[in-house]
C-alpha cells in the first residue's frame, strides 16, 4: 500500500523545495554547532509547523537518529484497530516514499498481543506523519514502522511498551523510537504551563506511570500521553537513564493571544 500525505500543505509546506527550505531553517537555527547525541528515543510535538515546528527541530537538530525507527502517534480520528501497526508499503512525502520495515512490524506483532496490523488507522491521522519530513532531512534512507494509538490502562501501556523493548533487541540493531505528543489543549498560556510542568517533569523523571496519573488527575489534554508513556516503559526497558527537556513553547508564542493555546514540548531519552 502507498499512503499518501494527509495534512501537505496544512500542517507543513506541500511543495519539495518549499519543505526543505522550511525544515533546514528549523533544525540549523537549533542545532548552533551542536554535537548530535545518541539517543534511545524523543518525544516531539505534532502540530503545524507554524506553531510546533520550532520545538520539532530543536529535538531533531540534537538527536542521531537510526535507519530504522518506531514513530508512535495518539489516534484523533478513532478509525481503525486500537493499536494500530501499519507492517508493510510505503508513505508518500513531499521528497521522497519512506519504506516501512517489514522486519521489524512483523517483530512488534509478534511480540505484543495488543497490536495489530492495520491500515485503516494510518489513513488520515496526522501525528506520524508530521514527523517524518525532520526524519527524512537527518537520515535520507530511513525506514520506520508507523503505530497509531488509543487509549489504554497503564498495564496494558507497560505489556505494549515491554514488548516493544524485546521486538528491538530481537531485531538486532538500534531503534530510536519516537513519540508524537502535544501538550495542554486550549487554555490560557498561564494554566497550560502549569499543567504542563507536571506532566514534563514526570518525564524527565522516567516516570511513565507517574505521567499517566498525573494527566489523568489533572485534566491535562496531552494528547500523545499513550505513546509517551509506552516510549518511557520501553525506552526504560532498553536501559535509558535520562530525559533532557530540549525546548518548550506553546502557540501563544506565536500567535500572541495567549488567552487560547496549545503547548508544546521536545525531549530526548538516553
Amino acid at each position: 500500500m502507498i499512503r499518501q500525505p494527509a495534512v501537505a500543505n496544512q500542517f507543513y509546506p506541500g511543495r519539495e523545495e518549499d519543505l526543505k527550505k522550511d525544515i533546514s531553517s528549523r533544525i540549523e537555527s537549533a542545532a548552533g554547532g551542536q554535537k548530535k547525541e545518541k539517543v534511545l528515543a524523543l518525544v516531539s510535538p505534532h502540530a503545524g509547523y507554524m506553531y510546533s515546528g520550532n520545538v520539532a527541530g530543536a529535538v531533531y537538530a540534537v538527536a542521531d537518529i537510526t535507519k530504522e525507527v518506531i514513530v508512535m502517534g495518539p489516534n484523533h480520528h478513532g478509525l481503525g484497530a486500537p493499536f494500530a501497526v501499519m507492517a508493510q508499503g510505503v508513505w508518500n512525502m513531499p521528497w521522497g516514499d519512506i519504506t516501512i520495515n517489514e522486519k521489524l512490524a512483523n517483530l512488534l506483532i509478534e511480540e505484543s498481543r495488543w497490536l495489530r496490523a492495520d491500515n485503516q488507522a494510518h489513513i488520515q491521522e496526522h501525528s506520524i506523519e508530521v514527523q517524518l519530513p525532520f526524519i527524512q532531512y537527518i537520515k535520507s534512507d530511513v525506514e520506520f514502522v508507523p503505530i497509531v494509538l488509543g487509549r489504554a490502562d497503564f498495564k496494558t501501556c507497560e505489556e505494549m511498551g515491554t514488548a516493544i523493548a524485546r521486538a528491538i533487541k530481537k531485531f538486532g540493531r538500534p531503534v530510536v523510537i519516537i513519540a508524537s505528543t502535544d501538550m495542554t489543549h486550549y487554555e490560557s498560556q498561564e494554566s497550560a504551563k502549569q499543567k504542563d510542568q507536571l506532566a514534563i517533569e514526570r518525564v524527565r523523571s522516567l516516570d511513565p506511570a507517574g505521567l499517566l496519573e498525573t494527566v489523568d488527575e489533572n485534566n491535562i489534554s496531552m494528547c500523545g500521553v499513550i505513546p509517551t508513556t509506552i516510549t518511557l516503559i520501553a525506552a526504560k526497558e532498553l536501559g535509558a537513564t535520562k530525559a533532557n527537556l530540549v525546548a518548550y513553547a506553546t502557540s501563544g508564542d506565536v500567535s500572541g493571544d495567549y488567552s487560547y493555546v496549545v503547548g508544546y514540548a521536545g525531549f530526548i531519552i538516553q
